[in-house]
């Protein structure tokens, strides 16, 4: 079950996404799919992985999201979505929460 861990994410726009773990070999196929053939990541690629097979609630696609400030949600969800499957958004839980501890005292 871990496996296929999920997270809530909250854009600053107040929107709440679900991400779920698609797992590891998932992930490692993801990675390839993102990149031009001089492995470079793309950006429309990450982000059509990413709401693809990443965020599960809502469903949605790049032209669902509008305009400039949707443009900004976009790249906000798919960026959290990444960090999220590549394990670097723990950092920044752990950081917030040693933050509130410290801010406890």
């Amino acid at each position: 079950m871990a496996n296929f861990a999920q997270k809530q994410f909250t854009s600053k726009a107040g929107n709440e996404f679900t991400f779920q773990f698609p797992g590891v070999r998932q992930v490692t196929k993801i990675s390839d799919r993102m990149k031009n053939k001089y492995g470079v990541a793309q950006d429309e690629r990450l982000a059509e992985e990413m709401l693809s097979h990443v965020v599960v609630e809502p469903k949605m696609k790049v032209d669902d999201f509008k305009g400039p400030s949707g443009y900004k949600e976009l790249g906000e969800v798919v960026g959290a979505a990444y960090a999220f499957i590549t394990g670097n958004d723990e950092k920044e839980d752990k950081d917030e929460s040693e933050s509130d501890s410290n801010g406890a005292e």
